[in-house]
């Protein structure tokens, strides 16, 4: 599916949504066991390829970012919205946070031994998938671990609304673990594993591990 404006309508979804959603969501990992343990899988993983930068693309308010950095990681956190990233400093102070896209991240080639894409390529366009994972996998070094979580399923879908009833203009696509992996492969990364996770009644995630 494409989505013309995609970029600019999510940068100002979330911007209007930042200090709601952080509120939403601030303790929810508290309460997610099997995140919490993928998340610890992904740490394990990353220290196994040795000391080095882990990027958490799309962090938001940084809560994962956080997370990531409680459990051993050098992590940092790069999200579109100015106002969200103006949260995870408010909210994380000392921790590292910078304003940036995953279209086209300011990092250099093979800088990275690890990166989390958390729930944050839902908003992506179809068409758009191949160049956000070639990206993805140019800033990783060889060996360097990708972890991607995102709605499991079929389908897109307009939210209009979200996170205290504030006005949303984002698309929400939805896609089955197989379709990212496979999506993954031709983009040059080795797939590791594929996760699915039901949380609650009609409610699925997934996770894919892969390596550059």
């Amino acid at each position: 599916m494409s989505v013309p404006g995609w970029l600019d309508d999510t940068r100002t979804s979330y911007d209007t949504v930042a200090v709601s959603y952080a509120d939403l969501l601030r303790d929810a990992l508290a309460g997610e066991p099997f995140q919490r343990g993928i998340l610890a899988l992904f740490a394990e993983l990353v220290r196994a390829q040795g000391a080095g930068p882990v990027a958490d693309v799309g962090c938001g308010p940084g809560r994962i970012t956080a997370h990531l950095r409680s459990v051993g990681l050098d992590a940092f956190g790069i999200d579109l919205s100015p106002a969200m990233i103006d949260v995870a400093r408010r909210d994380h102070p000392g921790l590292r946070f910078e304003v940036g896209t995953m279209t086209g991240l300011e990092l250099p080639d093979g800088h990275l031994t690890g990166l989390l894409a958390w729930f944050s390529l839902i908003h992506v366009p179809d068409d758009r998938m191949p160049a956000v994972l070639a990206e993805f996998r140019r800033v990783l070094r060889p060996g360097g671990v990708l972890l991607l979580g995102f709605h499991a399923g079929d389908g897109s879908e307009l939210k209009t609304q979200g996170y205290g009833g504030h006005p949303m203009n984002v698309y929400v696509h939805r896609r089955p673990p197989g379709r990212v992996a496979a999506w993954l492969d031709a983009a040059g990364f080795t797939v590791e594993a594929e996760l699915a996770h039901r949380p609650a009644p009609n409610v699925a995630g997934g996770f894919v591990f892969a390596h550059r």
